[in-house]
């Protein structure tokens, strides 16, 4: 614990050098260089497939077919003195196993904007304000309960809103922000996880006969640090790579309990419309814990196992269409 309040504290010192540094030490970049300013925006889909299939195979096996839609929209404006950025991510994947139920595989709604103010004419810096909208279309199970949903849309909703620094005035590839204020939200909109006190929020309390007294709560709001940090570029010929991560501490309890939101996609082109994806998602959430026993009585938890690291997984080939290029491609004479 006291090692994680050291890298925080840490943090806070290495972001206050930063923002009175020299911006041109960071990537070389002149302050003065031509700004592609206006708008600038980009829509693609895609269909991600994988299966399997045995005839007759003496080593077993089984059939299984998986597919994943995605869909990405950004809107990038950009002035002298100010730029306004947003961007929404939908995914959604489905896989079928024989002789087994269908099964979601992927489900992401994730909605982002950011207001970046000049901070002076020769910095890198930008005052900004920025905020982030999570959650998901259709219910989650622990495989193989498939009749108690442990999510459901909006439980959990993660909402953050804060105001920092933000720097990556000269450059699209790069951005790093560092908020001290951020207001971070989680919804349960359904009552029987509300009940439970899942994702945080304050579970329902119980009479003796197990008629509730008090409703769980259906937000849980925290108050705390938030670093995001995010990188994207063509790293070879026709491969892409994007890194985004996330990091936030809550000032009003449990300070130095760092929630973690990791997400590494590597995306590899093979021609104008096939391109296969390699991605790697890592979360740690101190509010989640892996396994808890309710009293029957008060309903209050008693934590069996703490919060784990959450590790996703993804390797799929598909096919990916850039509107942008086909509306400019009708567009042309």
């Amino acid at each position: 614990m006291q090692n994680i309040k050291r890298c925080v504290l840490g943090f806070a010192i290495l972001f206050s050098i930063c923002i009175s540094a020299q911006p041109d030490s960071l990537f070389l970049i002149k302050p003065k260089s031509k700004l592609n300013l206006g708008w600038n925006t980009d829509n693609e889909v895609g269909l991600y497939l994988n299966q399997v299939s045995f005839t007759n195979w003496n080593a077993g096996g089984t059939n299984s077919i998986s597919a994943i839609l995605s869909g990405k929209a950004s809107a990038k404006f950009k002035e002298e003195t100010y730029f306004w950025n947003s961007s929404i991510n939908l995914r959604y994947g489905l896989n079928k196993q024989e002789d087994r139920a269908l099964f979601k595989t992927e489900d992401v709604i994730e909605v982002i904007s950011n207001f970046g103010l000049e901070k002076s004419p020769e910095s890198n810096w930008f005052y900004s304000a920025r905020f982030s909208f999570n959650t998901q279309f259709a219910n989650g199970f622990s495989s193989p309960d498939d009749s108690n949903p442990i999510s459901r849309f909006m439980a959990p909703g993660y909402v953050f809103l804060g105001a920092g620094m933000e720097y990556g005035r000269h450059i699209d590839r790069f951005s790093l922000y560092a908020s001290p204020l951020t207001l971070k939200t989680t919804f349960v909109l359904d009552e029987a996880l509300a009940n439970q006190g899942a994702f945080g929020v304050k579970p329902a309390i119980y009479d003796m006969n197990g008629n509730v007294i008090r409703k769980g709560e259906n937000t849980r709001q925290e108050f705390g640090m938030l670093f995001t940090g995010q990188f994207e570029d063509e790293v070879f010929e026709n491969i892409k790579l994007n890194s985004r991560l996330r990091l936030y501490t809550d000032y009003l309890a449990n300070f130095g309990n760092v929630d973690i939101d990791w997400e590494v996609n590597l995306d590899m082109k093979v021609n104008k419309f096939v391109q296969a994806t390699l991605g790697s998602h890592i979360r740690y959430d101190h509010d989640i814990k892996s396994e808890v026993e309710i009293n029957e009585i008060t309903n209050e938890e008693s934590i069996v196992e703490g919060p784990k690291i959450q590790w996703k997984q993804l390797l799929g080939v598909g096919v990916v269409v850039d509107l942008e290029s086909i509306v400019a491609g009708s567009s042309e004479p």
